[in-house]
């Protein structure tokens, strides 16, 4: 089973990409994490990508699309993957489709997971980390025993710089602007998938796998 996970910041993505992979033995590709892997492992494509970033420039799409490619023919995808993050853009999806259709792969399902702007602001603007540990609380659903301080070591919590509603406006705009267009492009190929992305992650999960199971 192949699949694209979209959806904005604070959707909840990572998690539910994990919780796929442990029910279906798939592995979850996230570009950050390849690159991040190449880079460490110093490889041909690492080395060019590490140039760029050094650079503050975005990866060439033909580097990512390199990346994919490399990653997607190792022996843990061949009964299939989860796609985190990626693509971003309609020209990335339109690559990833030459790249599937060049092996014969088909993609089965594009699960979206909607949620409202003002849900995402709350779930992110909430969100507090420890500076010692790296814990993470959340003021409203996860709150710390102290206020201000880490359950786990005593350190001082606070709010990352991507965590403030300043940031994540302009987060949310670029996924407007750049990724959303997704959801039509993949809808014209009925490989859409819309999920409310209310409720627990076991909650939100479980509606995932109903839909995975009904359009199967």
């Amino acid at each position: 089973m192949r699949l694209i996970l979209l959806g904005p910041p604070g959707a909840g993505k990572g998690t539910q990409a994990k919780m796929l992979q442990e029910k279906y033995s798939i592995p979850q590709i996230s570009t950050g994490d390849i690159l991040r892997q190449a880079v460490k492992n110093q490889t041909k494509l690492g080395k060019e990508s590490e140039s760029y970033m050094n650079q503050g420039k975005l990866v060439p799409d033909s580097l990512i699309m390199e990346l994919i490619n490399e990653r997607i023919q190792k022996p843990d995808c061949q009964k299939g993957m989860i796609m985190d993050g990626f693509p971003r853009t309609i020209e990335q999806a339109k690559e990833l489709d030459k790249l599937l259709n060049k092996k014969e792969i088909k993609l089965n399902h594009v699960l979206e997971i909607v949620l409202p702007e003002d849900e995402v602001v709350l779930r992110l603007s909430g969100r507090r980390t420890c500076k010692n540990c790296g814990n993470m609380f959340h003021i409203k659903f996860k709150p710390p025993k102290k206020d201000g301080l880490c359950d786990s070591c005593g350190g001082e919590l606070y709010q990352r710089k991507d965590d403030q509603e300043e940031t994540i406006i302009n987060r949310l705009k670029v996924y407007t602007d750049q990724t959303a267009p997704l959801t039509k492009y993949f809808k014209k190929q009925n490989l859409l998938r819309s999920i409310s992305g209310f409720g627990s992650l076991d909650e939100v999960f479980n509606k995932i796998i109903k839909t995975i199971e009904k359009s199967a």
